[in-house]
């Protein structure tokens, strides 16, 4: 498989986002402006793992879906302010993290499997059986 089995949309389906340095999504119109997760993706001989940087997400504010050949990862921050003390400075302004892939045929969205734990997003997509390699056996004869 060559490294195009995921490619990252930085958004939602559309053309990539125009991302600023902060890693936010500059992109106007949007309905809930959001930051973009820093991921790493891997691949081996049967399938891809794919970490994804989601500090401050609780698995029950986590979103993962495919829709067609489109994998969405999206989660809200947990912000809250410790009771009666209000923020006067804060570096995470937008509550929401978002981020597509576009998902090559060789791989089994129907297997995915994803775990979070301490801030960071783990998921394993294997490859189809077709795109996986196997051995040949030679009888003699």
């Amino acid at each position: 498989m060559s490294t195009h089995a995921v490619q990252t949309d930085n958004g939602r389906g559309r053309s990539p986002a125009r991302t600023g340095a902060d890693g936010r999504d500059d992109r106007d119109g949007d309905h809930q402006r959001a930051m973009t997760p820093r991921v790493d993706v891997s691949e081996d001989d049967t399938g891809i793992t794919l970490l994804a940087d989601l500090p401050g997400v609780a698995r029950e504010q986590l979103e993962l879906r495919v829709e067609g050949d489109t994998l969405h990862i999206e989660g809200a921050v947990d912000a809250a302010t410790p009771g009666g003390m209000e923020a006067v400075y804060a570096e995470v302004r937008l509550p929401r993290y978002r981020r597509a892939f576009t998902l090559s045929r060789e791989l089994d969205a129907s297997r995915i499997e994803a775990q979070l734990r301490d801030g960071v997003l783990n998921l394993r997509i294997p490859k189809q059986a077709h795109a996986q390699p196997r051995r040949i056996e030679v009888s003699a004869g």
